[in-house]
């Protein structure tokens, strides 16, 4: 009996030892962030994502508006170019679109050459420009319709900007339809130090219809719409006069800036290239935001993209395609004017659903800045920069090996440094992250400096914890050999008194 009631006790013991093991190494205790903490509480929601942000990067890379400017500028329109189109077949479709549309879409050799140059030389950025003008047409076309302008003035924006919200030219033209700083603010577009509305292509786009209707009451030509979009209407005018009042494009072409003779006939072959892409063998790629699939909300408190990426799980690169006119990723709440974010639908969901707990985190972030120090915590930070040591920021080089599915935003997020810097320390020219290779990422630590706590006297301290008789002789303890020690004297005031003395009789 005795052996059975060890083994049974044994057993027990065993079974309990296995299981407060498994529940040690099955359920590590850690520390939950503030900010996993609230996103354990979100309501979610079930619509999928419509964004790849990989993709997204490829589409809003510079490299097509720095390209097609550099053809603008540079091609010859009497250069004729080796291309597989019929010049007859080619008449016949100008002839086709010149029906449909409000611009004189005629036929001649210029326009000849630069449409196969385009075919011959762009046809992958097409492909790509054709992806991105399904999410931006739309507004467009909604912008343009309003002012009853013609909606193939859409196209002059992939001339103007490559689609590219961010597009900065040399003389510092900005945004999708390339407005210069005072045409801006002419036309109400807001441009300060957190936002240009330049490159909000809603306002920009309404700013771009205001503009061409303007232009059209002043000329009655949408060809010289355009060439006085691109010179200005000071530029167009002297070149009528020059021609000899000539009101055609082609016409006073010669007399125009550099710049804008090519400017018209990249636009008509453009819009040319859009209608037959087909038949030239140009197959768009995906569009992956589309206009339908986005939605916006006004923000009540400033926050940063960064905020925004960490709550909704998006990608800073994504915050920045659909919201491109904030320029240093941050989203003000001005006490005058209120300011919307633009998200996907499945995101706006999200953020609507968990609006309190979001700015709750905002204003938490906002808590733990450093501020500026009053007299009273300067005195403390002195003191515990004495006890404690100071600090210093020191530079760490790491590295990331890349593996299949990583891409340079992601890796720029994990480290916390901009895509910009890791492209530079590793002379990548494209947004791909290449597979395999070891990536150099340089980050800044902020190092804790010991500093060693000066010795004090331990006679001098043990003479002035000890009781005297009187304050000047614990001083003398303490006080160096070489300090004078002067004596204490004691002042004494005498006050003016007044007596008086009461006469009596008999006293002279």
């Amino acid at each position: 009996m005795k052996l059975k009631k060890i083994i049974t006790v044994v057993t027990v013991l065993f079974l309990v030892n296995t299981t407060f093991a498994q529940d040690l190494f099955t359920k590590p205790q850690s520390n939950i962030s503030y900010l996993d903490s609230i996103k354990k509480t979100f309501i979610k929601d079930n619509i999928a994502s419509c964004v790849d942000s990989l993709w997204m990067k490829e589409l809003t890379s510079l490299d097509l508006y720095n390209d097609l400017e550099n053809d603008i500028k540079t091609i010859n329109l009497d250069e004729k170019v080796d291309y597989e189109l019929p010049t007859e077949l080619l008449k016949q479709r100008l002839k086709e679109m010149d029906s449909k549309s409000p611009f004189h879409i005629e036929y001649n050799q210029g326009l000849e050459n630069i449409i196969k140059s385009f075919l011959r030389n762009r046809k992958k950025a097409y492909e790509r420009l054709m992806a991105v003008s399904e999410y931006y047409f739309p507004l467009f076309e909604d912008a343009l319709a309003k002012q009853n302008v013609p909606l193939e003035i859409k196209y002059l924006a992939v001339v103007e900007s490559a689609l590219n919200p961010k597009a900065v030219s040399r003389v510092g033209a900005t945004g999708l339809w390339q407005f210069m700083y005072q045409t801006g603010k002419q036309y109400n577009l807001n441009i300060d130090s957190y936002v240009d509305d330049r490159s909000d292509p809603l306002k920009a786009s309404e700013a771009a219809a205001q503009y061409m209707t303007n232009m059209y009451k002043i000329f009655g030509d949408w060809d010289l719409v355009l060439a006085s979009y691109n010179s200005g209407p000071g530029n167009v005018a002297k070149a009528i006069r020059r021609s000899g009042g000539q009101q055609n494009f082609w016409n006073i072409r010669k007399y125009l800036p550099q710049e804008t003779q090519g400017y018209v006939p990249a636009f008509l072959a453009t819009m040319y290239i859009y209608e037959y892409h087909k038949e030239h063998g140009i197959v768009p790629n995906r569009a992956v935001v589309k206009h339908f699939a986005t939605d916006t909300i006004m923000i009540q408190k400033q926050m940063t993209f960064k905020q925004i990426s960490d709550l909704l799980d998006i990608p800073v690169a994504q915050l920045q395609l659909l919201n491109p006119q904030f320029k240093l990723n941050v989203i003000p709440a001005y006490f005058d004017n209120k300011h919307f974010l633009r998200l996907p639908l499945d995101k706006i969901a999200v953020f609507t659903s968990n609006e309190e707990k979001i700015y709750a985190y905002v204003q938490h972030e906002l808590d733990q800045r450093e501020r500026p120090f009053s007299r009273f915590q300067s005195a403390l930070a002195s003191r515990d920069s004495i006890e404690s040591g100071e600090s210093y920021t020191v530079s760490r080089t790491k590295f990331h090996k890349v593996k299949r599915g990583d891409n340079l935003s992601e890796i720029a997020d994990r480290y916390d440094v901009s895509m910009s810097d890791l492209k530079k320390w590793n002379k990548l020219k494209s947004n791909k992250a290449p597979l395999g290779r070891k990536l150099k990422i340089i980050t800044s630590e902020r190092i804790a400096a010991r500093v060693k706590k000066p010795k004090v006297d331990s006679t001098a301290v043990a003479s002035v914890s000890k009781p005297t008789s009187t304050i000047t002789t614990a001083v003398a303890q303490v006080t160096p050999k070489d300090q004078k020690v002067y004596k204490e004297e004691k002042v004494v005031s005498f006050q003016d008194v007044t007596k008086f003395h009461k006469v009596k009789k008999g006293i002279i």
